[in-house]
């Protein structure tokens, strides 16, 4: 099996399975973010308690590659520090510019790799990602 095929297949498990979709109550952290190029959306929820981000769900709508970028992002930032999940948000832009970035502790972020050679993409995978930097800002 080819690497590209096995990051597409990373991909669409996370599109059809997706990883923490829905929604909290109203103590959450909510930021709600569109990409009007595409149409893609997406409602992100944090709960934040002392400088840890103890959940992250979202719900939304949009291509396979928004949908899945979220569902990894939430998995990869939950008990992280808001520190580390900023550097979790920035290692994913340097990768999305076409930089090395790697992602030891959740190796799925990377089946999104492919995504840079294809700009116009490149907003649907970040969307969820510039989400969580506005809720922890």
């Amino acid at each position: 099996m080819q690497l590209d095929d096995l990051y597409r297949r990373v991909i669409m498990d996370h599109y059809k399975n997706p990883r923490n979709r829905g929604t909290f109550g109203d103590d959450a952290v909510t930021v709600n973010l569109n990409n009007p190029t595409c149409g893609d959306r997406i409602s992100l929820q944090l709960i934040i308690e002392d400088g840890v981000v103890k959940d992250a769900r979202y719900t939304g709508e949009g291509c396979s590659i928004s949908m899945s970028s979220a569902s990894m992002m939430t998995d990869a930032v939950k008990g992280k520090t808001v520190g580390e999940a900023l550097d979790l948000a920035d290692r994913f832009s340097k990768m999305m510019k076409g930089g090395d970035a790697e992602f030891d502790d959740y190796e799925d972020i990377e089946a999104l790799s492919g995504v840079n050679k294809f700009p116009a993409r490149i907003k649907c995978a970040t969307l969820a990602w510039n989400a969580l930097k506005k809720g922890i800002e």
